[in-house]
């Protein structure tokens, strides 16, 4: 796992901006602590920073093979989960391997298939090669969109990297955020391609982006397909568990200390479980991490998507695999602490909005650290499976805007409140995700014969699978490669992803719950409890103390009228929120108050570089 960075300039020899290319690359060190390289020659420059995993002293990048006299270079982010197999059938066509890396089985997979490699690979990666034998740069990104990779286009030729934060460090990158880039980050739409800054695209999943003189050229190689679904229950259920033996094996090969991220719910338990029975079969124990707050059982309350606290649950999961586990417990101070949350926001390039979630994920990743350097993660099982509120919801199901939007004010609070009334009218959000809806459902297939009802499902995993996951996907990357953890995500395994996406809704849900072919194909590796707990979400803190800090921060902001904020944000909305009397503080007034203050604080951090369009 590693941070990739590039120049492409086909009018000027890149040698001479060798420091502009050192500063996109310094700026992903977090990502690869390990190691740092570069290349550059004539219009090419490529960046790496590198997280080893595998091939410890071999893998270093960037990466050069000699083809038809010219050289073929590779800088790579991510794991590649079948690089033995392809190893060996490129070795049988004859080529020659000098490490152990998956790098360089990529690289020599290019050599021999073209770009038609990505077809090939099966794992997380995000990669770019410039190919000296026609001058060109192919981008390449994973079909689920786990690693992330984005581009900036110029007069002559791209800038590229593994996060904004590279490319801004060109000086002929644009620093502004225009008006869909705000909507974006006021609605969880997940328009593919969209990168927030202006002027700057997302390569999209399963996507190749070509780079030549002439300009650049974007084609798929990998979409979400529907097809036709032959097995009966019985038979999905054991194709399941075959599938998730085979992508746990895959994925706990690594160099390194790898560990599970526990939850307690029915995801992380399996593959927590999966896990420890295969390494048991050779003596060894799996590491086990849960996240948990200071008098967390104490204070928990019941809510419409949380009916009980993860912990019992997750130690009930350790005691049952013999996991070797630990819980991390944070209090109020870390989680409202500015540093922290500077360097989440600095992780994500923007005010994500999702508060006291995203750091105390962050300072989970950032303790697990200290023992591992590989985590697996439940991450996507929901989106796979069906194991959402809104997949049951009727109203969800019926369509005219993306299902997680039918309850999402209710759960979380209408964030447009929270702005001025001229940004709400200029936002017009109601016809932006109307917009990016009827987008988002225009191209998915239905089967001769479907129903309308397996059509509706169909649609809705479908949405699932291509938008929301990938917002999680997202904070997932940002926030653990922020501190040098790399996290795998087995049920982001296509192999997976295809075949359960094309079981009908019928058998997803055959006995009447979420998730249902997971919970039957785990069955047998599970506690009761756990396999008969309902879908609970990462959790959030309730403790008072949270509020009360939160409330302090941004009433501070207050006392600075003038501050840029307030430029975006309704002030006396604000006021409101801070002076609610309610200790426990209700989740829209809360999450009000987390978007004001990771607001200011980017505003904060990339002033002297960033300027707002509205």
């Amino acid at each position: 796992m590693c941070g990739i960075t590039g120049w492409i300039s086909y009018e000027r020899d890149l040698r001479a901006e060798a420091h502009i290319l050192d500063a996109m690359t310094a700026t992903m060190e977090c990502r690869g602590p390990d190691d740092r390289g570069a290349w550059i020659q004539g219009p090419a420059g490529l960046g790496h920073r590198r997280l080893a995993i595998i091939d410890l002293p071999g893998g270093r990048q960037p990466m050069t093979a000699e083809a038809g006299g010219e050289s073929v270079v590779i800088v790579y982010s991510g794991e590649t989960y079948n690089y033995t197999e392809l190893r060996s059938e490129l070795a049988s066509r004859g080529h020659r391997f000098s490490t152990e890396s998956d790098t360089e089985v990529v690289l020599r997979g290019y050599i021999e298939w073209g770009a038609a490699v990505a077809e090939r690979l099966n794992g997380m990666y995000a990669f770019a090669i410039w190919d000296g034998r026609d001058a060109k740069l192919r981008l390449i990104r994973d079909r689920m969109g786990i690693k992330p990779l984005y581009y900036t286009p110029t007069p002559d030729g791209v800038l590229f990297g593994s996060e904004p934060k590279a490319i801004l460090a060109n000086p002929l990158s644009r620093r502004a955020v225009g008006i869909d880039g705000l909507r974006e980050l006021f609605v969880m739409v997940k328009t593919p391609g969209h990168a927030f800054w202006e002027g700057m695209r997302e390569v999209e999943p399963g996507t190749v982006v070509t780079v030549g003189p002439e300009g650049i050229r974007t084609e798929a190689y990998w979409t979400l397909e529907t097809r036709e679904h032959t097995d009966d229950r019985d038979a999905s259920v054991a194709h399941v568990r075959d599938l998730l033996e085979d992508i746990v094996r895959r994925q706990l090969v690594a160099d390194v200390p790898r560990c599970v991220l526990l939850s307690g719910g029915l995801d992380s338990s399996t593959l927590t479980a999966l896990s420890a029975r295969q390494l048991a079969a050779d003596g060894q124990k799996i590491r086990s991490f849960a996240v948990d707050f200071v008098g967390q059982a104490k204070n928990f309350v019941p809510d419409p998507i949380r009916a009980d606290p993860d912990t019992p649950f997750v130690h009930a999961v350790a005691e049952h695999s013999g996991t070797v586990h630990q819980d991390i417990v944070l209090d109020a101070e870390a989680l409202t602490d500015l540093d922290a949350r500077r360097t989440v926001i600095r992780a994500r390039d923007m005010p994500a909005g999702f508060g006291d979630m995203d750091t105390s994920l962050y300072l989970l990743f950032k303790e697990i650290r200290d023992h591992s350097t590989v985590a697996l993660s439940g991450e996507s099982a929901d989106e796979v499976f069906g194991g959402y509120q809104d997949f049951f919801n009727e109203d969800a199901r019926r369509g005219g805007t993306f299902p997680w939007l039918v309850k999402y004010i209710q759960n979380f609070g209408d964030d447009m409140v929270l702005l001025r009334p001229e940004l709400r009218e200029a936002l017009d959000m109601q016809t932006y995700i109307k917009d990016c809806y009827d987008t988002a459902v225009a191209g998915i297939e239905r089967l001769p014969g479907e129903s309308d009802f397996e059509y509706r499902m169909r649609r809705v995993c479908h949405l699932y699978l291509t938008r929301f996951v990938r917002v999680l996907l997202d904070r997932k990357d940002r926030l653990s490669m922020a501190v040098g953890l790399e996290v795998r995500v087995p049920f982001c395994d296509h192999r997976l992803v295809e075949y359960v996406y094309n079981a009908p809704w019928a058998i997803k849900s055959f006995d009447g719950r979420e998730k249902s072919l997971l919970r039957e194909a785990a069955a047998d590796a599970l506690p009761r409890a756990v396999y008969d707990r309902v879908k609970s979400p990462y959790p959030s803190t309730q403790d008072p103390r949270y509020a009360i800090a939160l409330r302090a921060r941004v009433a501070d902001l207050l006392a600075q009228p003038g501050h840029r904020v307030f430029d975006f944000v309704d002030a006396s909305a604000v006021r409101r929120m801070v002076d609610d009397a309610d200790p426990g503080i209700m989740q829209a007034a809360r999450r009000g108050l987390e978007r004001t203050l990771d607001l200011a604080l980017w505003l904060e951090m990339y002033r002297p570089e960033v300027a707002l369009t509205v």
